[in-house]
């Protein structure tokens, strides 16, 4: 089954030359020029995976991802500027999954969706019907979702992605840099920054406390580990 993407950027030459290369592998595209057509269309229609750029007139990228955070788990990859750090900081904290900076090359684009879309298929095949219970939360690995005390929680892929890694090897040591290489799946080129980022996002939705992890740890100079407890 195709996969439909949504590129949201205020340049118009910059959405027909990613169109035209992301149709050749055999995605549907649908365009959106500035942050509440985006809004709409993705309120309207199904998506895989959306592309948004931060800098749109009106409604700017991050408004956008919070709206789609709002209803949606699916993934998203920044468009940022050269350079602009916090950008990509705040993109992450808004529980966009990756980003990329312009100008990019479009073959890392394209490995970097692909990646995305084998690891969710990857994944799926993998743990069919698998559910990981810890304390008061329950991880269905079939259906990405984790309730905690009844209730549903809401990850992003990424999120879900770092979770699962933990639960499934509890006790084990992660450094952020084995982190970026396991659950990224390729020669991602951000910084360690960004584990710290979903790290964090990740620990005040399943934390009952943030600052005192029950399930989360910080082993100081070396990483992160989960406690099966």
């Amino acid at each position: 089954m195709q996969k439909r993407l949504l590129i949201v950027d205020d340049e118009p030459a910059i959405i027909k030359g990613l169109k035209f290369s992301l149709e050749q592998d055999g995605y549907l595209i649908e365009e959106a020029y500035d942050g509440q057509e985006a809004v709409d269309k993705f309120s309207s229609q199904e998506f895989d995976l959306v592309i948004l750029d931060v800098m749109l007139p009106g409604l700017d990228g991050f408004g956008v991802l919070q709206r789609i955070r709002e209803k949606s788990t699916v993934p998203v990859i920044m468009l940022t500027a050269k350079g602009e750090d916090m950008d990509k900081i705040l993109g992450l904290e808004y529980g966009a999954d990756d980003y990329i900076t312009k100008p990019f090359n479009i073959l890392e684009l394209k490995a970097r969706i692909k990646a995305i879309f084998r690891r969710a298929n990857n994944t799926e095949e993998r743990n069919k019907d698998q559910t990981i219970k810890v304390g008061n939360m329950t991880i269905n690995i079939a259906n990405r979702s984790v309730v905690i005390d009844g209730k549903d929680v809401n990850l992003t892929a990424k999120e879900f992605d770092l979770l699962q890694l933990f639960a499934t090897n509890p006790g084990k040591v992660f450094s952020r840099e084995s982190l970026l290489e396991t659950v990224w799946k390729y020669d991602y080129l951000g910084d360690l920054r960004t584990v710290d980022v979903h790290i964090r996002r990740l620990r005040e939705k399943i934390e009952p406390n943030p600052s005192q992890p029950e399930f989360i740890f910080t082993k100081w100079g070396v990483g992160y580990y989960f406690v099966d407890k």
